[in-house]
């Protein structure tokens, strides 16, 4: 089986296919207007992959600039994007702590299940990579400006759990100051027959047989919204 990194490299459609079943209910969109007006924001959406949260904001926003270190996730999300009308969306690759834009260029920054890689892929210097995004962030965003992030508390969960390589990330996010809250962002599969091959696909074997198990056609799944006023 293809690691998750793997994955992001080369599984572009098949990843969008799991996607495009996640939070049927709404929720994250719901979140984000909790915590802030999207409707005049120029937002940047940091490890965009397929376009999850690109495409939900880019009908309402003024403008939203994808960035991702993975073409192929890419790719996917400037085909979806291309299939629509709307005009005020740009696509580039990049890291999250060298973006290429101009200072206070932007007044929310969001991002989907990404921000954690800095340290989950970077055992040894995790704080570090984390605390140069942050820098980062406070260089290309305007005053009194969110960042706001989703994150994973556990997918074939009813109730949200801690994830044992997320620990460090979850620790640091209290140091330094985001508000957090719990969503569910549930997936809806047309059959159990989908649900079995793509959760099996990218979350593995166990959940695959919980899957099955159960017989979940709708996979259950906790989300944290952390966010922060800079």
């Amino acid at each position: 089986m293809p690691t998750q990194e793997e994955i992001y490299k080369t599984e572009g459609d098949k990843y969008e296919a799991l996607i495009a079943r996640e939070d049927y209910q709404g929720n994250i969109l719901k979140a984000l207007t909790e915590i802030a007006d999207l409707e005049n924001r120029l937002i940047l959406d940091l490890g965009a992959g397929t376009g999850r949260l690109t495409c939900l904001l880019a009908p309402i926003v003024y403008s939203i600039h994808a960035f991702d270190i993975s073409e192929e996730m890419l790719r996917v999300c400037r085909e979806k994007l291309s299939k629509t009308n709307l005009t005020n969306w740009k696509i580039d690759v990049a890291d999250h702590r060298q973006l290429p834009i101009n200072d206070k260029s932007a007044n929310l920054v969001v991002s989907g299940w990404s921000v954690s890689y800095l340290a989950v892929w970077n055992k040894d210097s995790w704080r570090s990579e984390l605390e140069k995004w942050l820098e980062e962030m406070k260089r290309v965003l305007t005053a009194n400006s969110y960042i706001v992030l989703f994150e994973s508390l556990g997918t074939g969960n009813e109730s949200p759990i801690k994830l044992e390589h997320l620990k460090d990330f979850y620790i640091w996010l209290d140091e330094v100051g985001f508000q957090n809250k719990i969503i569910r962002t549930d997936y809806k599969f047309e059959s159990i027959q989908e649900a079995e091959e793509l959760s099996r696909f990218f979350f593995g074997d166990e959940l695959g047989d919980k899957v099955v198990k159960n017989n979940w056609v709708i996979l259950p799944e906790c989300t944290g919204v952390w966010w922060i006023q800079l």
